[in-house]
């Protein structure tokens, strides 16, 4: 599934590939999947799209949006699989769920193997869609400094229960990250995926608020992970730290072997003695 890093890799090369594209037509795929959630009828998508230029994308959280002008906007949402930019609409995959065909005789396609959101809005309709909506600050924007996750935290436990994993990956109380980058953060944070916010002391939370940011810029840098691609079919060059092929490996620190557990829902990789045992 794409994260922060994936979708803010691929709006920049979108912003820089499909500015200014003309819109000869558009379909919503050739492959039925009912996860993949459309606002539009086919023949609606068709319609509307059909003479659009395309305006700059940028992402938001596990949101892309890109503007189709005058007065759209099309958004992809919570996705996994590819979006991929072809130098020619003979190349366009076999299945997919979404396409755009431009007028240079270039297209675009999207397909998931999971679930996701292909919508095409009127140009600010998008913004009351339910987790666009009310969105909370994501770990790129400004607004998302030491003090804010602090206040975050201290409203988390209100509800009982948290954990330093529930806060990462869960309801995107900090939007864009999910179960895969959270673990690395985890581990640069030197925090137990099951440690309770109540215990968290300051300095732990300085440690896991430059833990997010470093490692989500450091994986965009990356231009993502490395089992994920971009807009060109290129997969990204960030390595996890933490993931299956860790797991009975010494730690890249101190040497002990990486442990997995099962967690909230997913998989947890950690260092017993760098994160602690539950």
């Amino acid at each position: 599934m794409f994260e922060i890093p994936e979708y803010v890799t691929i709006a920049g090369q979108m912003a820089k590939s499909l500015t200014g594209k003309h819109i000869a037509g558009g379909s919503l795929g050739n492959s039925p999947h009912k996860f993949v959630w459309y606002n539009r009828k086919p023949r609606e998508f068709e319609k509307i799209i059909k003479g659009k230029t395309v305006g700059k994308a940028y992402a938001r959280g596990k949101w892309l949006f890109i503007p189709v002008e005058p007065g759209y906007i099309l958004v992809f949402g919570e996705c996994g699989g590819k979006i991929l930019l072809h130098e020619s609409a003979s190349d366009l995959p076999d299945k997919y769920h979404l396409s755009l065909l431009f007028d240079d005789s270039t297209a675009l396609s999207a397909a998931t193997q999971m679930w996701g959101a292909m919508e095409l809005y009127e140009k600010g309709k998008e913004l009351e869609r339910k987790y666009i909506c009310g969105m909370r600050t994501t770990p790129l924007e400004p607004k998302f400094t030491v003090t804010y996750l602090t206040k975050l935290i201290e409203e988390s436990m209100k509800v009982g229960g948290k954990s330093v994993k529930a806060l990462l990956t869960q309801n995107q109380l900090i939007p864009g990250i999910g179960n895969s980058i959270a673990q690395d953060i985890m581990f640069v944070g030197r925090l137990h995926p099951k440690q309770p916010l109540e215990v968290l002391e300051k300095d732990q939370i300085r440690k896991l608020h430059g833990a997010i940011v470093q490692t989500l810029k450091g994986a965009i840098r990356l231009g993502g992970r490395n089992d994920e691609f971009d807009l060109y079919g290129n997969p990204g060059k960030y390595v996890r730290l933490m993931d299956k092929d860790a797991v009975g490996r010494p730690c890249l620190e101190c040497g002990t072997k990486i442990k997995k557990i099962a967690y909230l829902g997913g998989v947890c990789y950690f260092c017993p003695k760098c994160q602690g045992e539950s």
